[in-house]
């Protein structure tokens, strides 16, 4: 997401071009972080071969020239083993924690009004959502108590760092109610097709969703 982001921000791209342009970034950040990185093969079967090898090629090197060959970057997930090492959390929860957080960090990345946050104000957001939304307590720290001790982690201002986590608390409330939509209609179809079939229900309390 970090490269599609800064490609788009300087070069307009047609919306056919950005399937291609997402397989291209997928094709650089694996080569980066990966020990085995996707092969173009691969990376055209996904798209159901709606590109050709020899674009990807081509726009690797057009993506890389419009990056400035700048691939380290620093992204939210590259902090968490940081702060999480430093939150005197118990033991049996901390994967648990991480994991949430990685979700919360996920969600972030499909809306365009996090970009105003650095990555590791959205990686510090996130664990004191998880932990927040997880109920769970810190050395008998818990509410504005925790996130005060990861803003103290972090170098963070207080104020800052709760207004971030804030809002992705309310990105989750916003993508758990569309989902409940979603599925609420997808129920009324099925069984309006299938009359004898019973409707499902979507959990809407953070810590019933298996992230």
């Amino acid at each position: 997401m970090n490269y599609v982001d800064r490609y788009l921000s300087s070069v307009p791209v047609r919306k056919n071009h950005l399937q291609l342009l997402g397989a291209v970034c997928m094709l650089l950040a694996s080569k980066l972080r990966e020990t085995m990185p996707l092969t173009v093969e691969k990376l055209c079967i996904y798209t159901d071969n709606s590109i050709t090898p020899q674009q990807l090629l081509d726009w690797e090197v057009l993506v890389l020239e419009k990056l400035k060959w700048d691939l380290v970057s620093v992204i939210a997930n590259d902090f968490l083993a940081h702060i999480l090492h430093h939150l005197p959390l118990p033991k049996d929860k901390m994967e648990l924690v991480k994991k949430h957080a990685q979700t919360f960090i996920a969600l972030c990345a499909t809306d365009y009004t996090f970009v105003m946050y650095p990555p590791s104000m959205i990686a510090t957001g996130s664990i004191g959502a998880a932990v927040h939304g997880l109920t769970l307590s810190v050395n008998d720290f818990s509410g504005e108590a925790v996130t005060e001790l990861l803003a103290s982690i972090t170098g963070t201002e207080v104020d800052c760092l709760k207004a971030c986590q804030e809002q992705i608390e309310a990105a989750l409330a916003e993508s758990l109610k569309q989902a409940s939509q979603s599925q609420q209609e997808y129920s009324t179809a099925k069984t309006a097709a299938y009359p004898a079939s019973q409707p499902t229900s979507t959990p809407t309390d953070v810590t019933d969703i298996n992230l």
